[in-house]
């Protein structure tokens, strides 16, 4: 057995190799943080041409699964339209990122076709106005105790944290956590006040006849409680928390999006849709089993990929009681599944983690110095060098780490899809 095979190892070599060698790969992986810096302001996003390039080349083997969008001013497409000679070039050339964005109900070709499979228009029309409500309750909630922000801040603060996603829309606080760092319990309060507002928002949709449309979405969050409900992380002395607050759709979670994905895959190898053409995340079962219950069923093993998640944003952590660990994180759903699929098709899946905690928003790190010993001696266990990130009873497993975070996962990637068409 490989050495990366046992886990935890920050040896992307043998990978590199093994994945070289996979004819059926399928590579879904998150954006923010694994392929491009993690940042205060997503207007300052930057994505490497050789990386839209490396993306290209890998064609129907490679899918993004993000939490963000493709379209819009915060979009992802904007920044690979920069990142080309010209911004035609992306839709000429097939250079858009292909796959799920606001959490799997937004596909998109890589000519940057865009369709809401599953959505209807009235859940549209209220997520249109979620940005403007936003907006106006920071605007009201900033100019009062205890923040009492001079409106001339506040604007400038609202105008980098409200992000006006089509199917998931965000409240961003990056640009509080630094405002906030000096004032003691500020930015927990915002954080709790912005809890409160989406709550009142679900309340809005049930009047208007939207029960059951939507759910929070906290990244990251701290796992979810007994009804289900995804449970905030409160700043703490080491860790923002919970950063940013969505507003989603009902069965937009990553989870889903592998079936959505790997239904897509599948027509691009044979010309059907093993789930049909108008599967969507809206109408696959939420829970693990359930999916691999759904896949068993209709996908056939032997076209079953050798699949490779990847993804920066996993939490765990101790509850307040002492004893509950509390594991989540907005990649963690995804990655599971992705785990899960492995064992069920026996397939040699991999789970990679990237280490965004160099960018701009405080994350936990990874101890590559341990990480290392670990590697070399036997007697050793990986936890240490993943506190807070994961733990010795998580059932997920990360296969591979990239300490050096999306700039050695960019250089990973790139060698991966050039040497794959060299083969």
């Amino acid at each position: 057995m490989a050495d990366y095979q046992k886990g935890y190892s920050l040896d992307s070599t043998e990978l590199l190799e093994s994945l070289l060698a996979t004819e059926q790969l399928l590579i879904i992986q998150d954006l923010d943080g694994v392929c491009m810096q993690l940042v205060g302001d997503p207007l300052t996003r930057q994505i490497e041409p050789r990386y839209i390039a490396a993306a290209a080349r890998l064609a129907d083997q490679f899918y993004v699964l993000t939490n963000g969008e493709h379209i819009g001013s915060r979009g992802v497409n904007p920044i690979v339209e920069r990142a080309c000679a010209t911004p035609s070039l992306a839709a000429q050339e097939g250079l858009y990122l292909p796959g799920l964005a606001a959490g799997g109900v937004q596909l998109q070709d890589r000519f940057g076709v865009v369709t809401h499979p599953g959505v209807s228009d009235a859940e549209l029309a209220f997520l249109q106005q979620v940005p403007h409500k936003a907006a106006a309750f920071l605007r009201a909630r900033l100019s009062s105790a205890p923040y009492s922000l001079d409106s001339a801040t506040a604007e400038r603060l609202i105008a980098s944290t409200v992000l006006d996603n089509l199917a998931s829309p965000t409240v961003n606080i990056n640009a509080f956590y630094r405002h906030f760092a000096a004032s003691d319990g500020l930015y927990r309060q915002l954080q709790n006040d912005l809890a409160s507002f989406l709550d009142a928002l679900h309340r809005e949709a049930i009047e208007q006849g939207l029960e059951g449309c939507f759910f929070t979405h906290y990244a990251p969050n701290s796992g979810r409680d007994s009804q289900g409900l995804e449970r905030l992380k409160p700043e703490s002395e080491d860790n923002a928390g919970t950063t940013d607050f969505q507003f989603m759709l009902t069965g937009a979670i990553k989870e889903v999006g592998v079936l959505v994905i790997l239904n897509h895959y599948y027509f691009s190898m044979t010309g059907e849709y093993p789930l049909g053409e108008d599967f969507n995340a809206r109408q696959a079962p939420r829970d693990l089993d359930g999916l691999l219950a759904l896949a068993s069923k209709h996908f056939d093993r032997a076209l079953m990929p050798r699949i490779v998640g990847v993804g920066d944003t996993l939490s765990s952590s101790t509850a307040e009681n002492g004893t509950e660990q509390q594991r989540g994180g907005s990649d963690r759903g995804f990655l599971s599944v992705v785990q899960a699929l492995g064992e069920s098709f026996e397939r040699d899946n991999q789970v990679v983690y990237i280490d965004s905690s160099a960018g701009e928003v405080k994350r936990p790190g990874v101890d590559a110095a341990y990480l290392q010993r670990y590697a070399q001696q036997a007697d050793l266990q990986p936890w240490p060098g993943l506190v807070n990130i994961t733990d010795a009873h998580d059932p997920l497993r990360l296969d591979v780490i990239f300490a050096g975070g999306y700039q050695q996962y960019v250089e990973f990637f790139c060698t991966l899809a050039e040497r794959r068409m060299q083969r």
